[in-house]
């Protein structure tokens, strides 16, 4: 696997989700107990074969299918911003905001110098959207009981 993605998606972006399982260069993941719905975290290609600019996440249903797409752009959230202004690449510039796994021999992933905070914070925000988390059973809070006041004065005895 050319792109390290069981790497990338536990030592880049950290994830906290129920449960997950990387297959192949996809993250699998069930971010809620006991919920239909499920994440696919892919990479987004560009045009280009072996070329990727950002993360593509997919909510689906098993009976139902894909319900919702996003496309998370790593130019977007500053994925590479630090890597690319060391190399001296703005936007337009070839390689600005991507990872290739063209050199598959490569002694460094392809996302070395990631900095997963961005993409993590939104894939959160997406995730907290679908998967919002379950409603606590609360109660209202217990108001004490009236109790009557002891009045000053005669009391209707000595009367």
């Amino acid at each position: 696997m050319a792109l390290h993605a069981q790497q990338f998606f536990d030592d880049v972006l950290e994830l906290n989700l129920h449960q997950y399982a990387i297959v192949g260069d996809t993250c699998y993941a069930a971010p809620q107990p006991n919920s239909a719905l499920r994440l696919r975290i892919d990479f987004a290609p560009t045009i280009r074969h072996g070329e990727y600019d950002g993360l593509r996440l997919r909510v689906f249903h098993p009976e139902q299918g894909v319900l919702d797409t996003a496309i998370l752009r790593f130019a977007d959230h500053g994925t590479f911003a630090r890597r690319d202004t060391a190399r001296d690449l703005v936007a337009g510039k070839d390689g600005y905001a991507v990872i290739r796994d063209w050199h598959a021999h490569s002694s460094q992933p392809p996302w070395h110098g990631a900095d997963g905070t961005g993409l993590r914070t939104a894939i959160e925000q997406y995730a907290h959207f679908w998967f919002p988390p379950p409603l606590a059973m609360s109660r209202p809070a217990a108001r004490p009981v009236a109790q009557p006041t002891p009045t000053t004065g005669a009391s209707p005895r000595s009367r």
